[in-house]
């Protein structure tokens, strides 16, 4: 059974494999490693509450093993809309967890956030995420040119809700 769940403490290590994992780095915000010590430190000061935060970040467990993170990013409750994006563990890729996970935070954003519209920005050379976000009803609204890294045209992914 694949559920979402809010991050724990013992979320530590899973959260710096992800954000240290250097294939995902074009698609992080973030361009520097992350220490467990920051980590530790989101871990203890985040409310859990994306009206507080402006974010959501979300454990993605398979059996109640954590396999990935969930997030809703650049929040806007006056517009009703938030970014979502989904990093999931490769030992666990192809299975359709990404596929059920997407689907549940459509129900999370329309049945508890009351939101609009969701949205994604997807780097044109990743097929398993253009798939992805289409067969999802995500439709493509845009491509922004060197979007990643300088260099990579993305592709902007809305779905209306």
């Amino acid at each position: 059974m694949i559920e979402l769940r809010a991050l724990e403490p013992e979320d530590l290590e899973l959260i710096y494999e992800i954000e240290n994992d250097a294939r995902l780095r074009p698609w992080s915000a973030g361009s520097t490693p992350c220490s467990r010590y920051a980590i530790r430190r989101y871990l203890e000061t985040q409310q859990g509450d994306i009206y507080l935060d402006g974010q959501l970040r979300l454990v993605v467990t398979l059996d109640g093993q954590p396999v990935g993170i969930a997030d809703f990013t650049g929040f806007e409750p006056h517009h009703l809309r938030a970014e979502v994006g989904i990093v999931i563990l490769s030992a666990y890729h192809r299975k359709g967890i990404a596929k059920t996970v997407l689907c549940q935070m459509a129900r999370y954003a329309t049945q508890t956030l009351h939101l609009h519209s969701l949205y994604a920005y997807v780097a044109q050379d990743n097929a398993a995420a253009l798939g992805l976000f289409r067969s999802q009803g995500y439709t493509a609204v845009g491509t922004l040119q060197r979007w990643i890294e300088g260099e990579t045209p993305a592709t902007l992914f809305q779905l209306l809700l």
